[in-house]
């Protein structure tokens, strides 16, 4: 028996998640079977965990959108017990069951090796949030990064931390924006040059292009302060978009994109091919200073993730929440 995140829904509707036990026979199928060490919390995560079951395709459900790991047993000829593993994506902890269980069973392509260099519990201050900041910071290389600063919205949630640290460490100066003015140490401890407190880019739009100041941006937030960045890219920069935060909607014009080159890069972490997963977790165990992850990290419990699911929900959450399952 193993402990689990457990989230199921009554006749009325509602849902409920708690610590329950669980078999391995409880477990979905899938070729390997993995013995987690730790896993994260994430938005989907929270909305997975709360009242309205979110993003949850079935029940009971395990919650869970990435973990890290050893292989326990395998019936894929890629991976063997003792292997070190993490997994990000998939679906898992949406339509599969996921990473807040001390055992998961998943289809041997959704993993990855564990690179040289990074432990589980760092893997998973990066987990599914890093993954994607590198590779957005991979999408903006791949079309190039321009002479002045990059910016960072949302740059105190998980994968805005990340691409700051990403970021500096690659010698970029980071304009960080952030909504809590009591993160302004933080994102300097990660190595952000400037902090804008985001009413600046979020008020309402006046005009289609202002000032070029950005060489790139990496974007976590989405609506209107997408729309408000388009505008002051420096002519021929990219923009490469991660989150829906601030809604799926772009009140934006064709005119930066037409006028200025601007380019609007979709960054989506999902279904990522098997060489892009392993070349952007190469990266980050080479490129994301590990020092600077220990300053991202707030330890957590299985028994924690509720309230802290509700917590991340509202945007309560700083940086990297690392859930040590066994703890």
């Amino acid at each position: 028996m193993f402990d689990a995140i457990v989230v199921k829904k009554n006749a009325e509707g509602q849902t409920h998640a708690a610590v329950e036990q669980l078999s391995l026979d409880d477990l979905p199928a899938g070729d390997v079977t993995v013995a987690v060490e730790y896993s994260t919390l994430n938005y989907k995560d929270g909305l997975c965990l709360g009242p309205g079951g979110g993003l949850v395709r079935n029940y009971p459900h395990v919650p869970g959108i990435d973990f890290a790991g050893t292989v326990e047993s395998s019936e894929h000829e890629c991976y063997k017990p003792g292997d070190r593993v993490v997994l990000t994506g998939w679906r898992v902890g949406e339509a599969h069951w996921g990473g807040y269980a001390q055992k998961a069973r998943v289809k041997a392509e959704w993993l990855v090796p564990l690179p040289d260099g990074l432990d589980t519990r760092h893997a998973m201050a990066i987990g599914t949030a890093g993954f994607t900041a590198m590779l957005a910071v991979m999408a903006l290389e791949d079309h190039g990064i321009k002479d002045g600063p990059v910016l960072v919205t949302g740059a105190s949630g998980g994968v805005g931390s990340v691409a700051t640290a990403i970021l500096s460490h690659l010698g970029h100066d980071v304009a960080a924006v952030t909504g809590r003015p009591d993160s302004a140490d933080y994102l300097r401890g990660l190595g952000a040059t400037e902090i804008i407190d985001r009413a600046e880019l979020a008020e309402t739009i006046k005009r289609s292009l202002e000032g070029e100041r950005w060489g790139g941006c990496i974007d976590a937030v989405g609506g209107d302060m997408l729309a408000r960045v388009l505008g002051q890219m420096q002519y021929g920069a990219s923009v490469a978009a991660v989150g829906l935060a601030g809604g799926a909607g772009l009140p934006a014009t064709v005119i930066p994109f037409l006028l200025r080159g601007v380019n609007l890069l979709g960054i989506d972490s999902v279904m990522q091919p098997y060489e892009n997963r392993l070349r952007a977790w190469q990266r980050i165990a080479k490129d994301l200073p590990l020092e600077k992850l220990d300053a991202m990290i707030q330890p957590a419990t299985l028994s924690d993730l509720p309230q802290l699911g509700a917590d991340i929900l509202k945007g309560q959450v700083r940086g990297r929440v690392v859930v040590d399952v066994n703890a």
